[in-house]
Formats: structure tokens, sequence, C-alpha cells
């Protein structure tokens, strides 16, 4: 039967919005129950600059989640995939053109107009001060002012503002792995999807840390290279290698009958598990914080929901004028609706401070990401009909 055809068989994937929604309560229970372990394992990460850039947990159950994906992608595929020019250009313009603009301008309408007053008009947050800038307090930067707290020196923002700064952080910081399972989910190219997602990767070398200075306003942003680097290499690069060299050697030494019928029937579940596992470590860890603030997790979740709705349906849209298949629309949709959540936490962390409103308005986009996709993946299953079956 055709890729495209296959049904969600599989109760994992069958009723995956369910185990979705038990693993984040779960999550958020285990959070509240054993705050302790919930601590020491939020702790095992890499850090870099003082922020934990790579959660040691997270990574393990990452690499697993991506790892079935991997090694299934037959990369003569991929260098066909990426001759095609016009799903990857078409992801590059959302991504960059796009996405960034529109994340701003959604943000600063919603956190601060609609829901300024609800979310204080006069309340403010204490960030950390921009990287190589000395003020003495009571000066001004930007909409802050130098403050001193227990002898150090911080800006104190609007809190609306320290929001915003959060969602552009998302905004710059399309998915450069997760999408690998939003793809595979939706049966989308795998191999196109890999392409898109290595370019990805280099685009945001250069890009973010550019429009994140833009957007900001803070002048000059220093681009977290080591984090980017790092992040990119554990979540992608790690299972892209293992699953090559483990492909080419498993068919060299078992045959191809073999690695489709036996070794990828015992992969099948293994990519939901990991990720209903990674689901379970990031709300124990985060759940204190949701729980705390459940309005403000409101405020902030309805223009990170508008955006990623709004994204995905004009590279969809796009995509159907294009004549481009169902197979390379999906992912090409998909990847700029989600976030990069991972490295949008590290750089809030890194920027403005653990506990700045900026930090916790990434942590929002891991709360929308995962049920949002979920549902875009299977708005795109079930809309297969409005593609052709092979590019125009």
């Amino acid at each position: 039967m055709n890729e495209i055809r296959r049904k969600l068989t599989n109760p994992f994937e069958r009723y995956l919005t369910i185990w979705v929604a038990l693993c984040i309560a779960g999550g958020i229970l285990l959070g509240k129950l054993a705050p302790n372990l919930a601590k020491t394992l939020d702790g095992m990460a890499i850090y870099v600059n003082g922020a934990p850039v790579v959660s040691i947990p997270i990574a393990v159950c990452l690499f697993f989640m991506m790892y079935p994906i991997m090694v299934k992608i037959d990369f003569a595929s991929v260098i066909k995939a990426g001759k095609s020019g016009k799903p990857v250009w078409l992801t590059l313009f959302v991504n960059w053109a796009i996405k960034p603009f529109t994340m701003f301008g959604i943000a600063y309408f919603f956190l601060g107009f609609v829901f300024r007053a609800f979310i204080g008009p006069d309340a403010v947050d204490l960030v950390k001060m921009p990287f190589g800038l000395d003020l003495a307090a009571g000066a001004g930067h930007g909409a802050g002012t130098v403050v001193l707290v227990e002898g150090v020196k911080m800006l104190q923002v609007p809190l609306w503002r320290s929001y915003l700064a959060g969602c552009i952080l998302l905004g710059i910081a399309p998915c450069t792995a997760m999408v690998l399972v939003w793809g595979y989910l939706a049966r989308g190219n795998d191999g196109l999807t890999l392409i898109m997602v290595a370019i990805n990767s280099l685009t945001m070398l250069l890009l973010y840390g550019v429009l994140g200075g833009f957007l900001l306003g803070v002048g000059r942003l220093p681009v977290p290279w080591q984090a980017l680097l790092l992040s990119i290499a554990i979540y992608v690069a790690l299972p892209l290698v293992a699953g090559y060299f483990s492909r080419k050697w498993i068919l060299a030494a078992k045959g191809e009958a073999w690695f489709k019928e036996k070794f990828l029937h015992m992969l099948t579940p293994v990519t939901i598990i990991a990720l209903l596992t990674t689901l379970v470590l990031l709300f124990s860890f985060k759940g204190e914080v949701i729980l705390s603030k459940p309005l403000t997790i409101l405020w902030i979740a309805i223009p990170l929901f508008l955006q990623t709705m709004l994204i995905f349906w004009m590279g969809y849209a796009a995509a159907r004028v294009l004549k481009l298949s169902y197979a390379d629309a999906a992912p090409a949709a998909m990847i700029g609706a989600s976030n990069h959540f991972e490295v949008a936490i590290a750089t809030a962390t890194m920027l403005f401070g653990l506990n700045s409103g900026a930090a916790l308005a990434t942590v929002v986009g891991v709360l929308i990401e995962v049920p949002v996709m979920l549902w875009l993946v299977r708005i795109c299953t079930r809309t297969q009909h409005w593609f052709p079956r092979q590019a125009a």
C-alpha cells in the first residue's frame, strides 16, 4: 500500500492525543509529588555561559525519538529530495522572511494591547543586563531602567515586554528536530524533511542573532553559537550519524528483507514512546511554573497558537499553489509552524535569566507545541487529496 495511505493502526499513534494529555498531566503530577527527583533530573544538563543548553535526560529521549526515523531514511532519496527546489525555497521564505515578523506583530498586539490590562499595565520584570552593557543604577535602557538587586545590576522592564521577548525568541527558532517526528506522523517525505532540517540549521546560525537583535531592539544581541551548535549536534546530527551507519551495517550483515520486516518492526513504537517520555520529563521540570500562573499561560499561549496556525496555513496554501505533492507539502508547512523550543529556552535563560518572563514564554511554547502540532498532523493526513500524488 502507498506510504501516504497508511492508516494509524498502532495504538500509540492512533490515540496519540489522549496519550499526550495523560503524559502532560502525569509530568505535572510527578513534579508535584516528587519535586526533588524532577529538580535532580532537570539539573543534569550541559551548560554554556551558565545556561542549561542541553538537558541530558531530554537529549536521551530525543535520540530515541529521532533514531527510528533516521535509520529508515535511504540517503539516495535525500540527495534526490535536495534537487527539488520548490519546497526548500518555500520553507526558507516562510521561516525567515515571514514568520519572525508575524510573531512579533501578533505577540505585540495581544500582549501589548489586548491582554495588557490582565497582565498588569504596571507589572515589571527583572532581567539580566544585556551582555557588555555597564550603566549606572537609575539609567534608562530601551523600555527598561537599571536597578540594583542585592548588589547586582538588573534591568527592570515592563512584564509584557519580557513575555514579548520570549515569543520573539520562539518566532526566530524554526524547528530542527521535532519536525522530523511531525513529518513522519503525517506520512511526509522524510528525505526532504531531513534536507530542510539541515538547511534550516545552517540558516539559524546566520540569521538567529541578526533577527533576534533587530526584533528585540536591544542593539547587538550576541549569537549563542555554542548553544546553537551544541543543540543541533546533539538533537539532529547524533541520531543522523547513528542512523546512517547502523542502517549501512545492518543491510550489509542481515540483508534488506530482515531490516524491513524485523528491525523496523521492532522500532515502530520507539519514536512515540520516546516522545511521551519526553513530555513527562518536560512537564515534571516546568509543571510548577505552569500551575502557579495559569492565566498568564493563557495570555501567552493565545498569540503563540494564532502564530502557529497562521504560519502553517500560509505554508500549506502556498504548497498547493506551487502544486507540490502531499509528501512535500506537509513537512514544508509544518517546519515553519513548529519551533525549536530547546534553543529558545536556552537563549532566553542566557539573555534574560532563568526566572524571567521571557523564559516563561518559551516554556509556554513547549506547552502548546505538541498538542497543536498533533492537530496539524491530523489536518494534513485528512487533506492529502488536496495535493497531487507527484509534484507538478
